[in-house]
């Protein structure tokens, strides 16, 4: 029985993956840390809720890493899972705030983790924006071609765990998803914003038609992805993880317009397309399946029925909630 600590855990992808774990890992502990306090239900989906293995800890990961090392050596993680990011691909404004996190922040926290010797392994949750937009399915030793502050930053943060890797044996890994996606999602985010618009009669402002293509994963399918890397996976390796083939993100509204029961062009009002977007992600996933046998299961038509559920089942609080994405350090 292993303790498990979630760094941005607040979030919609760290809540899925205490789920999952308290349901498959058999843990002993499972400590979800967010910068702020804990969300509402619609967000968190109740999950953990008098469950006595579970809790959550408020602290910020930029600004108290004296208060997160006191948690870190009360729990003795084996594993840790960091999800903690500024994600965002509109990152040019304040783009500082994207390193202090993304790099800063996480070199501090491994060179301390390096003395350690409780901790077995720590799984860092990457992007794909890494590879940039592509023509054929991007494998781990794809050219990287970061083509923003967000993506500089991840890669930057990626490139300094495979050194200390490389010369200090720390044991991690790294996870480079598709967008992933799941009820509880942040609704500046364009598959919840389009269910909630949807679902309360307004208009979603599509950027660019939506003609960028994207590959996307469920949730729960990123977090099984998660469970089987700190599991199984050789200290050190790189992971691509999504499903065969990308979308347009006109599609996706397409399939939250059906699954409603309206018109596509009646949800959508399309908007001129965001400066310096991608045309397209997609990820070569052989590895991740040849190794720990992992591979999607959560196909897009179910999982944005999962999404139009999660909003029916709480439209009354999310009809007037923010979709504006602030930028916070």
């Amino acid at each position: 029985m292993k303790t498990y600590v979630i760094l941005g855990g607040n979030g919609p992808f760290g809540v899925h993956t205490a789920r999952y774990l308290l349901e498959h890992a058999n843990p002993a502990r499972v400590i979800c840390v967010g910068r702020g306090a804990e969300k509402a239900a619609p967000f968190t989906l109740d999950v953990g809720k008098g469950d006595p293995r579970y809790s959550y800890q408020q602290i910020h990961l930029v600004y108290e890493q004296d208060r997160l090392f006191e948690l870190f050596d009360a729990e003795k993680p084996q594993v840790i899972i960091n999800f903690a990011a500024l994600a965002h691909g509109a990152s040019w404004t304040k783009s500082w705030r994207f390193y202090d996190t993304n790099v800063t922040s996480l070199a501090k926290m491994v060179e301390q983790l390096t003395s350690r010797d409780y901790l077995e392994r720590f799984v860092q949750v990457g992007s794909s924006e890494l590879y940039g937009a592509v023509n054929v399915p991007a494998t781990e030793d794809h050219p990287l071609n970061a083509t923003s502050p967000y993506s500089v930053s991840k890669l930057a943060g990626d490139l300094h765990l495979v050194s200390m890797f490389n010369v200090k044996k720390f044991p991690m890994n790294i996870i480079r998803p598709s967008n992933a996606y799941g009820p509880g999602q942040q609704l500046y985010r364009v598959l919840p914003r389009a269910v909630i618009a949807g679902l309360s009669g307004q208009r979603l402002p599509l950027e660019g038609g939506g003609g960028a293509k994207k590959s996307y994963i469920h949730a729960t399918d990123l977090a099984r992805a998660l469970y089987l890397i700190a599991e199984k996976a050789p200290a050190g390796r790189v992971y691509n993880a999504g499903p065969a083939d990308p979308v347009s993100i006109r599609y996706l509204v397409e399939l939250v317009a059906q699954e409603i029961g309206m018109p596509f062009e009646q949800l959508a009002d399309i908007r001129p397309a965001r400066a310096g977007e991608d045309a397209q992600y997609w990820l070569d996933s052989t590895r991740i399946k040849a190794e720990l046998g992992w591979e999607p299961e959560i196909g897009l038509e179910v999982g944005v029925r999962d999404m139009v559920e999660w909003g029916r089942k709480y439209i009354g609080e999310l009809r007037d909630a923010s979709a504006e994405y602030v930028l916070r350090a």
